[in-house]
């Protein structure tokens, strides 16, 4: 005999907090523990206000103290307890101990969870705003196995309190999220932050898992936390999982090339290979401490009515996860944005891949019309003492003429501010590049494949070609 959660209705309007808990503590099938590490039992309270959590919950613990978390959960190797690492183990754990602790003989109905969550709040000093991890492994069937749902969050509150009491309402949100909105993973997301002032708590990185969540595209939900202005910027590997940024760019050398990948054409390619190569010439150059970044703005992901083509977007995610590459998708039109955000994690060496339509940009003042310094602040930002552009050139089509940073030709009024930075070093040019490639464009290639013409095949990398073949992408057929 098995219990399922199918033929139960969302409410039609956003319950109350208290209606959320309550309606999770009357299902007599729902039953699970809390295990909260770092900033109280924010979740678990909200279960025991609102009444009948006697048969919801089993237990609720906090190990705060290292010693016992270790003791209970294991050791950490990077000795790091707010980690996804850490929590993962304490999903585990908890799971474990609730099988076999519960005879599902005398019990065919009851659907486990566990919810845990290891967080640190603002620290004296107010440097650190704090983040932590949450998740629930559950099951809405008592004979499926269980489904996972990982959140890493930021704090942006200056108040302890006030951060404990926004952990506490999102992990209610993910509980009664997972049990009633499983199957809208999407609303899902949204709704993590009913009852929660928006700019109060930031998601940069989740991951859903299990049968319950086998058809949902991970790379589809990192693109969702930015178009819901739920974060700036989110990174997904080569398996196509979301990964937390601060753990990937904490103290690397960054080497970001930004593009529209629409596809990936032999430019792009000429263009990682040729500044690889600079850098790896580099006294310094370690390739453990080196990451690359393919990044996409969420405005190059936007069609004319300015919504995003989502099989467009896995199309492109699809092909440079083949490819073995990271990406980041962010809402930086500006480059100094990216540049400031890679300098809250690192400060060591980045460097920024363009081209020279994109300088040119770059050196355009209409866009920091928003800033109250101007393009002198946004300057500041993006030229700091570590960050250099390698320019990649263009043709000229009418003329032939090779463009570079020598003879581009940006607004009179930047002339002075661009030599600048030219002759410190700021911005670098690209030798070495293949003359040939310098009348490649994506908007052409796209339109070759879309409309069945022969000789796009030779603009892309064979492997890109292939991929594009074998999957079907870009309305190939």
């Amino acid at each position: 005999m098995s219990t399922s959660l199918k033929g139960d209705k969302p409410f039609e309007n956003i319950p109350s907090i208290k209606a959320k808990a309550l309606r999770i503590n009357l299902n007599e099938h729902i039953y699970g523990t809390f295990a909260e590490i770092g900033a109280g039992q924010e979740v678990a309270r909200h279960f025991f206000r609102a009444g009948g959590a006697s048969g919801t919950i089993a237990k609720t613990m906090s190990a705060y103290d290292k010693d016992f978390s270790d003791a209970i959960y294991g050791l950490e190797d990077d000795n790091q307890y707010v980690s996804e690492s850490r929590l993962k183990k304490m999903l585990t754990h908890e799971i474990n101990l609730l099988e076999s602790r519960m005879d599902r003989s005398k019990h065919p109905e009851k659907m486990f969870f566990t919810y845990a969550n290891t967080v640190a709040t603002i620290d004296f000093a107010k440097k650190y705003r704090g983040h932590g991890w949450m998740g629930i492994k559950f099951q809405t069937d008592s004979t499926q196995n269980y489904s996972e749902i990982l959140i890493h969050v930021r704090f942006n509150l200056f108040d302890a309190k006030a951060q404990q009491e926004a952990l506490g309402l999102m992990g209610l949100n993910l509980i009664y999220g997972a049990y009633y909105k499983n199957s809208q993973p999407k609303k899902l997301l949204k709704y993590l932050y009913d009852h929660i002032d928006t700019s109060a708590i930031e998601i940069d990185t989740i991951n859903f898992s299990g049968p319950l969540f086998k058809n949902v595209d991970n790379r589809l939900m990192s693109l969702e936390l930015v178009k819901n202005e739920m974060t700036e910027a989110v990174i997904f590997g080569p398996d196509g999982n979301n990964i937390l940024p601060a753990r990937v760019l904490y103290k690397k050398n960054i080497l970001a090339i930004r593009g529209s990948f629409r596809p990936v054409t032999k430019v792009n390619e000429d263009m990682f290979d040729k500044s690889i190569e600079i850098i790896s010439h580099e006294e310094d150059f370690d390739e453990k401490q080196h990451l690359t970044l393919f990044e996409i703005t969420l405005s190059n992901l936007k069609s004319i009515n300015g919504n995003v083509n989502e099989e467009d977007f896995l199309d492109r995610a699809k092909l440079l996860c083949s490819l073995g590459l990271t990406v980041m998708i962010t809402n930086f039109k500006e480059y100094y944005k990216l540049a400031e955000y890679f300098s809250n994690y690192t400060k060591e060496k980045i460097v920024l891949t363009m081209g020279v339509n994109n300088l040119i940009e770059v050196f355009d003042e209409k866009y920091y019309d928003h800033l109250s310094g101007g393009i002198l602040e946004a300057f500041g930002k993006l030229f700091y003492k570590n960050l250099r552009i390698f320019l990649y050139p263009m043709k000229n089509d009418k003329t032939g003429e090779i463009i570079n940073s020598n003879n581009l030709i940006v607004d009179p009024r930047m002339k002075n501010l661009y030599k600048f930075f030219k002759f410190n070093n700021k911005v670098i040019d690209i030798f070495g590049y293949d003359k040939t490639l310098l009348d490649i464009y994506s908007v052409k290639v796209l339109d070759m494949i879309k409309n069945k013409k022969k000789g796009w095949e030779d603009m892309l990398p064979n492997k890109v070609t292939s991929l594009i073949k074998e999957k079907k992408l870009f309305g190939f057929n």
